[in-house]
């Protein structure tokens, strides 16, 4: 039942993906959409704005949760009184690369929908008492949330030995981070500026969404500002530690630059703990070998030009983690030497995973956004098909040139037992 399902929402995934196609209109605004007669639509207005972009740190994260005050057509409040007469559902969302607006609605209400989330692009306000009423609080209690799990601060810590600078910016605002309305007004201006964001549609007629698109940015001035950008992404590595109460949290990593490849996304997929069948133990090299009260997840996480892949270990005891983290280490190690089944299993998992993707949200936009917004084909097929090359030899050659650069290690909980990178075999 478990296997049919999944062949199931593959195919489906796959049917929804073909379907998309890009668009680049007069006004120079690429939209991609895909309907496969679902009784709801979603649309998400995709912006080249994420936190390596800052001006200044928390400068993008701000930007986020101005989405949805107030505009030219409306106050906040209106906003969300409409939608809720609508039955919609608004979010907003930010990654390193892209801050992402999306609204998801009854199908038939795309007009009002698409008109709301085109008025974030040509008419927000951003209002001084807006940021400090409500937008300041929900990104200070949000940053402070981050703060306080181990594993959030692993991972940008990692990042930030990683990559340094770009990717390596934080995610988060800092605390009391005095940024004003006017700073992330003029980083939204250079945000929004022509070719700098797209929209994505499901559950929506392609050319039913670009004439929507098209007549919400009618009579919008075009920004003068450019839009932002940064150098090339370089991959630096390094060890560090950060003194935290409750669980410990220990990342063993590695970067890569250049566009993403399937070989780590196969080496990610092999090295997961996660089984196919609920409430077994899988058969994943280091599931047999974690000490109680530990685990270890499979961190692998593309962008446009660089990639970071690690292993995630946490603990409520710094002795559970240091044993997890040999094991996780070991299991590393010997995937370089995979057998061609062994090769070929890791290939599905990250092919599933990679086509399940796309039936949410998030995933469809790591999978297709960046093809969207550069005017490329837009389609699962095509990203697919990358894995259909990887075979024991390339897979092998990815994994030792992984393993021979400098390791990115991040020790977070108590750092007086918690084990350094060479204690685990690094």
């Amino acid at each position: 039942m478990f296997a049919a399902s999944a062949r199931s929402s593959a195919a489906r995934s796959a049917r929804v993906a073909r379907n998309f196609a890009t668009v680049v209109e007069s006004a120079g605004v690429k939209v991609a959409a895909a309907d496969h007669g679902q009784p709801t639509s979603s649309v998400t207005l995709l912006v080249k704005a994420g936190s390596r972009f800052d001006p200044k740190p928390g400068v993008a994260h701000t930007l986020k949760n101005f989405a949805f005050k107030s505009t030219g057509k409306r106050s906040g409040l209106g906003t969300v009184r409409e939608a809720e007469l609508y039955g919609g559902v608004l979010h907003a969302g930010l990654s390193r690369e892209y801050l992402t607006v999306t609204a998801d609605f009854l199908r038939g209400d795309e007009s009002y929908f698409v008109d709301l989330l085109t008025s974030f692009i040509t008419s927000s306000k951003f209002t001084r008492h807006e940021l400090n009423e409500s937008v300041a609080p929900v990104v200070e209690a949000e940053s402070t949330a981050a703060s306080q799990d181990s594993a959030t601060r692993a991972l940008e810590l990692a990042h930030a030995l990683a990559f340094r600078n770009g990717l390596g910016l934080p995610l988060f605002a800092p605390s009391h981070s005095g940024i004003t309305h006017e700073e992330v007004k003029a980083f939204a201006s250079s945000a929004f500026a022509k070719g700098n964001f797209a929209f994505l549609g499901t559950g929506i007629d392609q050319s039913t969404l670009a004439k929507l698109v098209e007549q919400g940015l009618s009579g919008a001035s075009a920004s003068s500002s450019s839009a932002p950008s940064t150098g090339a992404t370089k991959y630096f590595g390094g060890e560090s530690r950060l003194a935290a109460d409750g669980p410990s949290s220990v990342f063993i990593g590695f970067g890569t630059t250049g566009a993403p490849t399937p070989e780590v996304a196969a080496l990610a997929a092999h090295l997961s703990v996660e089984p196919a069948v609920k409430w077994s133990q899988g058969t994943s090299p280091i599931a047999a070998a974690l000490p109680e009260g530990t685990s270890v997840k499979s961190v692998y996480i593309p962008y446009s030009d660089a990639s970071l892949f690690g292993l995630l270990v946490e603990g409520s005891t710094p002795a559970g983690v240091k044993e997890a983290g040999k094991a996780a280490v070991a299991a590393l190690k010997e995937a370089g030497s995979l057998k061609q089944e062994d090769v070929k299993k890791a290939v599905a998992k990250a092919k599933f995973a990679a086509a399940s993707a796309v039936d949410s949200r998030e995933g469809l936009v790591s999978i297709l956004g960046a093809k969207v917004l550069a005017g490329s084909e837009a389609s699962l097929d095509g990203a697919l098909s990358a894995f259909d090359k990887v075979d024991a030899s390339a897979f092998s050659k990815a994994t030792s040139a992984l393993l021979k650069s400098k390791p990115t290690y991040v020790a977070v909980g108590d750092i007086t037992y918690l084990p350094h990178a060479d204690e685990l075999g690094l």
